[in-house]
């Protein structure tokens, strides 16, 4: 509008120069108005291109975060279900220990009844705590009874693992060659090689462990103190809780103590080999270690082994 009249202020003379005023207030406004058209096309079209950025970029992010978010539940997944896989087998192999241990114990005993065998009747009360199933005890009762079942031998096997780790391996068989052959073998096969009897055991030092399922550390010290423990330290298998330490000889009495006291017992409590000092290897030291001990668990004789 400013234009427009300016134009009409400057050629009232003649009529022909209102008619030029006239064409030139038009033209003006033409232009004018092309000139906001065109802006206002050209910020709609920045904003279309802004939002297209926008909504590119969040789907990029949301894109990178779900992909993310699979990756870790994924391998959160697969570590639960290797402690899974590895506390099963823990449980298999303390059971096939109990029932070699029932066998064991009702020949050297000579009898099936726990009243007369006092021996037996204290391992079967130890099975019953570590909730091995009544029809496994009940097998390897009437197994031991047979005149074909023949006697367990317990055996210590020393073993040599990479980066000057020792290992102590503890074996319950029926047949002592061929137990020899597979522990053999099998650490051979992983890496590893058998060492001289006494020359690794020195290593370590033969405790009872008491292995308590959670539990107060303030609580569980003064308890374990009081029944004459050496120590305690937090549980080493991923699960909550306490390991007590203590003398053989006082092994049955920090038990019965700390049951009474009302801590909760875990199933693999019992006597262990405890290292006198660990040693820090490599992690591919670590991963040939791992699978020395991983060849000789698997093996049906082996019931347990301790590595520095």
């Amino acid at each position: 509008d400013a234009p427009s009249t300016h134009a009409r202020v400057r050629t009232r003379a003649t009529d022909g120069g209102l008619l030029r005023a006239h064409a030139f207030a038009l033209a003006s406004t033409t232009t004018t108005m092309t000139s906001l058209a065109l802006k206002s096309l050209g910020f709609r079209h920045a904003l279309g291109a802004s939002a297209a950025a926008r909504a590119a970029a969040t789907t990029t992010t949301t894109t990178r975060t779900v992909h993310s978010t699979t990756i870790v539940a994924g391998r959160k997944a697969a570590k639960i279900a290797a402690t899974k896989n590895k506390r099963d087998a823990a449980i298999t192999k303390l059971y096939g220990r109990y029932g070699k241990l029932i066998v064991q114990t009702v020949k050297s005993g000579g009898s099936a009844d726990p009243v007369a065998n006092v021996a037996l009747g204290k391992l079967l009360k130890q099975a019953q705590n570590a909730n091995v199933p009544r029809d496994l005890i009940e097998r390897n009762l009437k197994k031991a009874q047979e005149a074909k079942t023949g006697d367990y031998f317990e055996l210590t096997y020393e073993v040599y693992g990479a980066g000057g780790v020792g290992m102590v391996c503890e074996v319950l068989t029926d047949n002592v060659n061929r137990a020899a052959s597979e522990t053999r073998s099998a650490v051979t096969k992983a890496g590893g090689k058998m060492a001289e009897p006494g020359s690794v055991m020195f290593n370590f030092n033969r405790r009872g462990v008491v292995v308590l399922d959670g539990g107060e550390e303030e609580a569980v010290f003064e308890a374990a103190m009081e029944a004459g423990a050496e120590d305690i330290v937090p549980r080493d298998d991923g699960e909550k809780g306490w390991n007590v330490v203590c003398e053989l000889d006082d092994f049955a009495g920090v038990r019965d103590a700390l049951e009474a006291a009302g801590f909760k017992e875990s199933d693999s409590t019992g006597l262990k080999c405890i290292p006198v000092v660990e040693i820090e290897t490599s992690d591919e030291d670590a991963d040939v270690n791992d699978k020395i001990m991983d060849a000789l668990l698997d093996l049906d004789d082996v019931d347990a082994v301790y590595t520095q």
